[in-house]
């Protein structure tokens, strides 16, 4: 069977920052990326000579101004994931908890997409959601989308 895509032969580890403010609310990202839109949790892909704590609090930095505590383990895929952007690429996502250190140091939205309409280009965007209206449907990648399953199974049942 042939499925016209090509063989896997890299990895690519993602790691992802469960945050959660004191009103039942979870943090998501709204991203567009060569002008495709995406909602996901923030994080980033990991470097060489890097841990996955090490990255999120990176990525944290980079894309939030905001610096961390990794309090706990949260998910690891389970099942094997092509990239969505490089499809010879198998994806790894590591999911923690994290909390901000200090204050929010970063600006939030309660719109969807809610981007800069001067700029041209990549951009991101903050906002917190509830976790009663969270829902799998809206995030773009299918490993967030199971995850989103998982955090309403423990915060919510």
């Amino acid at each position: 069977m042939t499925t016209g895509l090509p063989p896997i032969s890299k990895f690519n580890v993602r790691v992802y920052g469960l945050m959660f403010n004191d009103e039942n609310q979870i943090l998501v990202s709204d991203e567009v990326i060569r002008g495709q839109h995406f909602t996901k949790f923030p994080g980033g892909g990991l470097e060489f000579h890097e841990s996955p704590i090490d990255c999120l609090v990176r990525e944290c930095m980079e894309e939030m101004n905001q610096p961390i505590e990794v309090q706990d383990h949260f998910y690891t895929t389970e099942q094997m994931v092509r990239s969505a952007f490089r499809p010879n690429e198998q994806v790894i996502s590591i999911y923690h908890i994290i909390k901000p250190i200090g204050d929010i140091n970063f600006k939030t939205s309660g719109l969807k997409f809610d981007f800069d309409p001067t700029i041209v280009g990549d951009q991101e965007s903050f906002r917190w959601t509830s976790l009663a209206e969270l829902n799998p449907d809206d995030f773009s990648f299918l490993i967030d989308a199971h995850v989103v399953e998982l955090i309403k199974k423990k915060y919510l049942s």
